[in-house]
């Protein structure tokens, strides 16, 4: 029954956090509602017309591949200080060459579609 209550301390702690630091942005933000604040801000480019536009899909590709070394360097580090265990060197390494197989099939496609190309003139 131990076991259950720590969640339940946890969980109540993350609440209270979450309620406390809501209420703290409320008392200590600054209020001052105008025009200029209250119009739409996306990424520094100042909205044009008054309909909703698409965004460029090409932004996707970049968020793929960050996404693929990002995980990469993540689980490279690890995985480096586990290999020199005896018990689970063989299976680490044979878990990691899978794992690299997979993220080089991702950069492969990343590479296929154009997305390492830099192109200069846009």
């Amino acid at each position: 029954m131990a076991g259950y209550l720590v969640v339940a301390a946890v969980a109540v702690a993350g609440l209270l956090l979450f309620v406390v630091a809501m209420l703290m942005r409320r008392l200590l933000s600054p209020v001052s509602p105008n025009p200029v604040r209250l119009t739409t801000y996306e990424s520094g480019v100042d909205p044009v017309g008054l309909h909703w536009a698409q965004t460029q899909v090409r932004y996707l590709g970049f968020a793929f591949l960050y996404v693929i070394f990002a995980v990469d360097a993540v689980y490279l580090f690890p995985w480096a200080t586990v290999l020199r265990d005896a018990d689970l060197g063989a299976a680490s390494l044979a878990e990691m060459g899978i794992f690299i197989a997979v993220i080089l099939v991702g950069l492969l496609h990343a590479a296929r579609r154009g997305l390492l190309r830099w192109d200069v003139t846009s």
